[in-house]
């Protein structure tokens, strides 16, 4: 039917998420499907479902590719079969009511893709750090939320209430238009985790396609579920990854902005170093080591995505001189115009 949903939620070894947030998920969803796509875990994650949950689909990926493909190999299995996909982490609570505001932007046949505002669930007056009411990017493609600038979550009190077109949505709870996910591909596989959902959306923005975040919709999520937010590998991730995004997607001159983007990544190390965080500093020299080995394939993927002349919404400021120079730690404060298209 018109506006059918598959809440589709991605487990690897997830048994514990699944018993604390799961209920939530299928008390507050109906009448819309619940899928869950199992990375092949090895512990009893799958038959927990399958006993406790029998109107659960289940769906069982071969090995565990990571969350682009894990997401990617379930959808194509469904594909054709519902006209939204409502992509969940497993380590999120839902409320009352939560799929129909998203539903309602969605009904713009420019819009592709809708996100909750994201709370914390273990502080549920604070906004969480993977979305909080929207993501944006900078010139030097850092992102950052309404609501999160670097690790800095501000406490929810009604500022950001408002329907926002934002640059990417979070890939945390994030409502997106089926056809439309199949038309880019879906995620990137090569990042494996981390920043592929902002890639994605980066995608759809370079096709004319809008992104929103519509606060009616609240959700808590407990983050770092999968890697610790303060991890090596999370950090390599997302470093690498970024690189990637930017390689991928910048309009303009490449090698000029990645130098800077690079040596800015430098800076960061040297951060790391003086504060004895000696593993991270390795693991942003391995995340240039990925770029550089990855750099052939993400050339041709750049030629490609150039052919797409539209543009998203971007903060045309760096956030790292807003906030660490200007001091300004909190969404509000930073330079509207430089938001402007």
């Amino acid at each position: 039917m018109q506006g059918s949903v598959a809440v589709v939620i991605l487990n690897f070894n997830g048994r514990k998420h699944l018993e604390t947030f799961l209920p939530s998920v299928i008390e507050h969803s109906l009448p819309f499907t619940v899928i869950l796509a199992d990375n092949a875990s090895v512990d009893d994650s799958v038959n927990y479902v399958r006993l406790t949950y029998p109107s659960v689909e289940i769906i069982q990926n071969q090995a565990n590719d990571g969350f682009a493909k894990g997401y990617n190999d379930a959808l194509k299995q469904i594909k054709g079969r519902f006209d939204n996909y409502l992509l969940l982490n497993s380590d999120v609570e839902v409320t009352p009511n939560w799929i129909p505001p998203l539903l309602k932007v969605l009904g713009n046949d420019k819009v592709v893709a809708c996100q909750p505002k994201v709370l914390s669930y273990s502080d549920k007056s604070k906004f969480e750090h993977a979305g909080a009411t929207g993501g944006f990017i900078d010139k030097d493609y850092f992102p950052f939320c309404r609501g999160r600038l670097f690790d800095n979550t501000e406490t929810d009190l009604g500022q950001y209430d408002n329907l926002e077109e934002v640059t990417w949505t979070s890939g945390a709870a994030m409502l997106i238009k089926a056809d439309q996910f199949h038309e880019v591909d879906g995620f990137d596989e090569d990042f494996f985790a981390h920043m592929e959902e902002i890639d994605l959306c980066l995608r759809l923005g370079k096709k004319g396609y809008k992104l929103y975040c519509n606060p009616e919709s609240v959700v808590y999520h407990l983050g770092g579920g999968t890697l610790p937010y303060n991890s090596s590998n999370k950090i390599y991730l997302n470093f690498r990854n970024n690189l990637f995004m930017l390689v991928k997607n910048h309009e303009g001159f490449l090698w000029t902005k990645l130098f800077r983007r690079m040596a800015l990544d430098g800076i960061a190390a040297v951060k790391f170093l003086l504060g004895g965080q000696i593993a991270f500093v390795w693991k942003i020299f391995l995340a240039h080591m990925g770029l550089y080995g990855n750099l052939f394939s993400l050339l041709k993927k750049r030629k490609v995505l150039k052919q797409n002349t539209y543009q998203y919404k971007q903060f045309k400021g760096s956030i790292i001189w807003a906030y660490f120079v200007q001091k300004n730690n909190v969404f509000s404060k930073l330079n509207k115009r430089k938001f402007e298209l």
